[in-house]
C-alpha cells in the first residue's frame, strides 16, 4: 500500500499522464493531401519576357544556358498549357545554371495563386532542373495559407519550348501534404 504522503502526487501524475497519452495518440491530426497540376509560362524574350538574366560570366549578357548565369524569373502561372489559358497565379523567384556543361538549373521560386480555391496562399519550391530529361522532380519546402506547413514534391515537365528564343511552358504536378 503506498505511503499515504505520496497519495496526493499520485492523484496527480496519474490523471496528467493519461490525459497527455490520449492527447498524443488520439488527436494527432492526419495532414491533407493535395494534388495539384500547374503550367508555368517561362519567358526569356519577346514583349512579355518574365524571366531576366542578372548575372554570370559576361554580366547580365549572360544566357541561362551558360554555367554560373543567374535569372530572376517573374512568370505567369496558367490552369492550363495554352497561352490564352486563365491566369491563375504566379512563380517569382531565381533560376541558376549550376552545372559545368550549362544544362541543369537550380531553381527556387514561390507559386503565389491569385486564384481559385486557393487564392492567397503560396507554395515554396527548390530543386535542380535537368532541363534536358522529359520529367524532372523537384521538392515542395513550405508553403502559406491553405498550404500552411506543406511539404511534398513535384514533377515538372516542359510542354513546349524553343531554344532559339528561350519561351517555355513548362507543366508543373504537385503532391503537397499539408495541415
Amino acid at each position: 500500500m503506498p505511503n499515504s504522503s505520496n497519495m496526493p502526487i499520485l492523484f496527480f501524475l496519474l490523471p496528467t499522464a493519461t490525459l497527455l497519452f490520449v492527447a498524443y495518440a488520439f488527436h494527432r491530426r492526419k495532414p491533407k493531401q493535395t494534388n495539384l497540376v500547374l503550367y508555368v509560362h517561362d519567358y526569356f524574350s519577346g514583349d512579355d519576357a518574365s524571366a531576366v538574366t542578372v548575372a554570370g560570366k559576361l554580366g547580365a549578357a549572360s544566357n541561362i544556358l551558360q554555367f554560373g548565369t543567374v535569372a530572376v524569373v517573374d512568370d505567369v502561372v496558367t490552369e492550363r498549357p495554352e497561352v490564352d489559358s486563365k491566369v491563375i497565379g504566379r512563380a517569382q523567384g531565381l533560376y541558376i545554371n549550376s552545372a559545368l556543361d550549362g544544362m541543369a538549373l537550380y531553381m527556387v521560386f514561390s507559386v503565389t495563386l491569385t486564384e481559385g480555391q486557393f487564392k492567397g496562399s503560396t507554395l515554396e519550391i527548390q530543386g535542380a532542373d535537368p532541363f534536358k530529361l522529359k520529367e524532372r522532380e523537384f521538392g515542395v519546402v513550405s508553403g502559406t495559407g491553405f498550404f500552411r506547413f506543406a511539404k511534398g514534391y513535384g514533377i515538372m515537365e516542359t510542354q513546349h519550348l524553343d531554344v532559339a528564343t528561350l519561351r517555355a511552358i513548362i507543366k508543373l504536378n504537385l503532391t503537397i501534404r499539408h495541415e
